[in-house]
């Protein structure tokens, strides 16, 4: 059997010129506007600017300064949820949060791979889907297409490739349930 080689030169991105401008706007925006805007006192001023680029969010939502986003038109965020320091939100593909949930410092949101059995190795989006109430713990990749439901903790470093079911508690890597969550 015969093993092609992936031809890169074939490559083409599915994001268009309107899309270009814009990352390069909110890139521009995100380090005069958004990144030096540090404190707690600017949380809602923050939300508001990530707002006047399509993000979806409540102004009761926390997002720090430090936070990579790369495309605040695929970010839905719900009421009381966190985005923590140096999160990166990679979001070409779209990425949903629930209320009253928190993603630790230094988390990985990746919502788009690439489909490596084509010979061009075309970008795919898979949208994240992340519950209510959910923890991410610090330092944790979270991969395209993954659903976390309500309640769910993944420990921290804990690398999530598959759906998470709602009230359990993951880690390691790749994650691996390791008990149910209760509260009590």
């Amino acid at each position: 059997m015969e093993n092609n080689q992936a031809d890169l030169s074939q490559y083409r991105s599915d994001f268009g010129l309107k899309n270009k401008l814009a990352r390069v706007l909110w890139n521009s925006t995100y380090l005069l506007l958004f990144r030096p805007f540090g404190t707690r006192f600017f949380k809602k001023y923050r939300v508001f600017i990530l707002k006047c680029f399509g993000a979806k969010l409540e102004y009761t939502s926390h997002i720090y300064a430090s936070v990579r986003i790369w495309a605040p038109w695929n970010l839905t965020m719900g009421s009381y949820s966190t985005l923590g320091p140096a999160v990166d939100c990679y979001n070409q593909g779209n990425i949903y949060i629930g209320d009253q949930t928190t993603i630790s410092q230094k988390s990985y949101l990746c919502a788009s791979t690439h489909d490596f059995t084509k010979i061009d190795f075309p970008l795919t989006c898979k949208p994240i889907q992340i519950g209510n109430s959910v923890w991410i713990a610090a330092d944790s990749f979270v991969g395209p297409g993954v659903i976390i439901g309500d309640g769910a903790v993944a420990g921290a470093r804990s690398a999530i490739f598959k759906n998470v079911d709602p009230w359990t508690v993951v880690g390691g890597n790749p994650a691996r349930i390791i008990k149910q969550r209760i509260l009590e």
